[in-house]
């Protein structure tokens, strides 16, 4: 029995890692089992940050469209989509923002302080559209009359403002539109190989797309533990890159590994020869069907277009009662 509707999307700002994938993406492939799912590429939430730049936006869209499937989302039981080919997104903005106050997208935590983040890198992000991040969060999630939305704790005041938005037009026109909940999504936090947060820009990251041999390489690069510098000498295994990892792909024997470690009786290198086969068998499945789904582009691109031609006509029918509503036609 379905538990009700979800709605989430990404932005297509670039190639996955390890992390994002444990973060967002498993736990969506958990949840199409017991929801109704509208998964969106958010491409023009893309623009919001990156709007200077647009020459990698088609192949960060197809990219993200292989990471998905090759994850295990079902374009058959969920909505797999790109954003702006359901134009209603942009209508249904357009129309919550003129009933918006202004002082409720500047309240917003995240608003100044991606402002002075982005700015240090160069980007100017003091635009209209920046500002206006939320409100379009807002259209993706009601346009779907989504009732359940899978966030993690950094994003609960922006589905606030959307509950709010929602509670505001329902009062103000005609009750048409749930008030989203959230789903907090608790992910394990997976460093980068050298200890610090994966991230690209670090140059850290085990992309989620990486071949067995590939991911191999990945975990020989790992940062252990500093002070152990002989194999006889005993580890510390909670400030061991390696051993982080374990605790996501080797539960069963942890608590072994840990005490191998620090009686000594394994070495670095060993350790790591266990972790890396341990994570190709994990990813295996992950990775056949990302070789399937390379060999075949125009299959994604038909994926693509059946899910918003589904999206488009829920999207159409939610327009047309808002257009009712607010006596627009």
């Amino acid at each position: 029995m379905v538990k009700g509707r979800i709605f989430s999307g990404m932005q297509p700002s670039g190639k996955f890692h390890l992390g994002n994938y444990l973060g967002a993406l498993e736990n969506w492939v958990k949840l199409q089992k017991d929801y109704e799912c509208f998964f969106s590429i958010v491409d023009w939430h893309a623009l919001t940050s990156s709007y200077e730049d647009t020459s990698k936006l088609q192949q960060n869209i197809f990219n993200m469209a292989l990471d998905w499937l090759s994850a295990g989302l079902d374009p058959e039981h969920n909505v797999i989509f790109v954003q702006s080919h359901v134009k209603e997104h942009a209508e249904l903005h357009l129309l919550l923002s003129m009933m918006t106050p202004l002082s409720w997208l500047e309240r917003v935590p995240t608003y100044k302080d991606k402002i002075q983040q982005l700015g240090n890198q160069g980007k100017d992000i003091n635009t209209y559209g920046f500002m206006g991040y939320p409100e379009l969060m807002t259209a993706d999630i009601l346009l779907y009359k989504a009732d359940t939305v899978p966030v993690g704790e950094d994003q609960l005041p922006h589905l606030e403002l959307s509950r709010e938005i929602a509670r505001r037009f329902n009062h103000m026109y005609k009750p048409i539109f749930p008030e989203p909940n959230s789903f907090l999504s608790k992910a394990p936090l997976l460093p980068g190989i050298d200890g610090r947060k994966m991230s690209k820009s670090y140059g850290n990251e085990i992309p989620f797309a990486a071949s067995p041999d590939e991911l191999r390489a990945k975990v020989r690069q790992m940062i252990t533990d500093p002070q152990r510098v002989k194999k006889s000498d005993p580890g510390n295994p909670d400030v061991c890159t390696v051993y982080t990892f374990h605790k996501i792909f080797s539960p069963d024997e942890l608590e072994s590994i840990g005490t191998a470690c620090r009686q000594a009786t394994i070495g670095c290198v060993e350790c790591k020869k266990r972790l890396a086969e341990r994570m190709v068998t994990a990813l295996a499945d992950i990775h056949t069907r990302r070789i399937a789904l390379e060999a075949n582009p125009g299959r994604v691109k038909e994926i693509l277009e059946y899910g918003a031609e589904r999206a488009r006509a829920v999207a159409a029918a939610t327009m047309a009662e808002v257009r009712q509503v607010m006596n627009l036609s």
